[in-house]
């Protein structure tokens, strides 16, 4: 496109953005929340599927057509109104979460090119804060159809490290087809026990009623859960669990299986060579873990900070109650400043380090064995306004060493107040 064109359709943006400041000549209120938006049916018509079919059956009343949204808030409606009107849409110094909020709304609207362009934006910039989020990311992308990219994206993950959800604090609220997806996979990196551990964890939290003690289940309380697991039950590898662990683990919910099933899985554990009727799932396939390789550059990595450093830090990023295993390292650290070699000056730390997401700091201080550090989730910006900004992502340290038993974290508490 020439730099004309260009012009001319900047000029072009700019007088329906006008447009939509002044309210000109405006037809139809959309109510959202507390506000009211005076916009114009022609526009939203042609722009979005939505609000053609509402405004196809609405009626005017005074020459006014009134329409109220209760799936988006006023925040995420002003950023989308304005792309509407405009075609444009730019998330520079927005917060991911605000970002993230605008995909469910996006595709009440019909706007399918946006609903696209944000789950790219995303992974290939918010990738970090995905991670961090990564047990809402992973359910909220199976709300819709039309989030396929956040769901590859989150499976790719979670194939070679299903922990990050299998252990998360909310695991039981993922969506049923999200754990599908998931039990379907014939490379997901988990014991099949634990898979099963897991499974019936999530069925008794989405059934009601489910007495604590499983001594006083009856014949009712297990149909329930069997029901609830009814698409879950036939994706389960019981014949390549231990018989040790069928005895443990699966007998006491037997009556969740269908009989056949469950007596093929006790034949099979009394003869392995016999045939039977049910269907056996294949082994999941145990894929070595195939971390890319990580470019810290120090000269002697020992003398400052070790993997087991980085498996630390790489928990506390994903906000982990256990450390990482250092052979399970899920991020690529890349040396950008070093000291001794690049000087300290703020210049040289801009230059570096500036609009890079999630960096971490780490100082040694001179004189003692003390290993302090930080996590900046957002990036760092040397020609921004004197402002900070808000987030509860970030946090410092102090590494362990021999004069420091045990690390030390600080998360944010406070994230309002200086």
């Amino acid at each position: 496109m020439s730099q004309i064109s260009t012009k001319l359709l900047e000029h072009f943006s700019n007088d329906f953005a006008q447009l939509l400041e002044t309210e000109y000549d405006y037809n139809i209120i959309v109510k959202v929340g507390n506000q009211n938006f005076k916009l114009h049916s022609l526009i939203l018509y042609q722009r979005s599927s939505f609000f053609r079919k509402e405004l196809s059956t609405a009626t005017k009343k005074n020459n006014i057509i009134e329409i109220t949204l209760t799936h988006t808030s006023v925040e995420s409606f002003k950023i989308l109104i304005k792309y509407i009107y405009t075609g444009k849409i730019t998330f520079e110094g927005v917060e991911p979460s605000t970002i993230f909020d605008l995909l469910v709304p996006s595709n009440k609207l019909g706007l399918v090119e946006l609903v696209e362009y944000i789950q790219s934006y995303l992974i290939d910039n918010k990738a970090n804060w995905l991670r961090l989020k990564f047990t809402q990311v992973y359910s909220a992308s199976f709300q819709e159809n039309s989030f396929k990219a956040l769901q590859t994206f989150c499976t790719e993950i979670l194939a070679k490290h299903p922990n990050l959800i299998f252990d998360s604090d909310d695991f039981t609220s993922i969506q049923e087809n999200a754990l599908i997806t998931l039990l379907k996979r014939d490379d997901l990196q988990i014991e099949e026990t634990e898979i099963w551990d897991k499974v019936i964890q999530w069925g008794k939290e989405q059934t009601p009623n489910l007495p604590s003690d499983l001594e006083q289940w009856n014949d009712e309380n297990f149909l329930a859960l069997k029901t609830t697991l009814e698409k879950c039950i036939p994706l389960i590898r019981y014949f390549q669990m231990p018989g040790k662990d069928i005895a443990i683990k699966v007998n006491p919910y037997r009556q969740i299986l269908e009989s056949n099933l469950w007596i093929d899985i006790s034949l099979k554990i009394m003869a392995p060579d016999i045939s039977v009727s049910s269907t056996i799932l294949p082994a999941r396939k145990k894929i070595p873990v195939q971390l890319p390789v990580r470019e810290v550059r120090f000269v002697k990595p020992s003398s400052i900070i070790n993997d087991e450093h980085f498996a630390e830090i790489s928990s506390w990023i994903d906000r982990r109650p256990s450390k990482y295993d250092i052979t399970e390292i899920p991020y690529k650290f890349n040396l950008l400043l070093r000291g001794s070699r690049d000087g300290f000056t703020r210049t040289i730390f801009h230059k570096l380090c500036d609009n890079i997401p999630g960096t971490v700091a780490i100082i040694k201080v001179n004189g003692k064995n003390e290993i302090l550090g930080g996590y900046n989730p957002l990036v760092w910006m040397s020609n921004s306004p004197l402002k900070w900004t808000i987030t509860t992502d970030s946090f410092i340290f102090s590494l362990k060493t021999q004069n420091l038993q045990n690390s030390i974290l600080s998360r944010i508490i406070h994230a309002n107040e200086l």
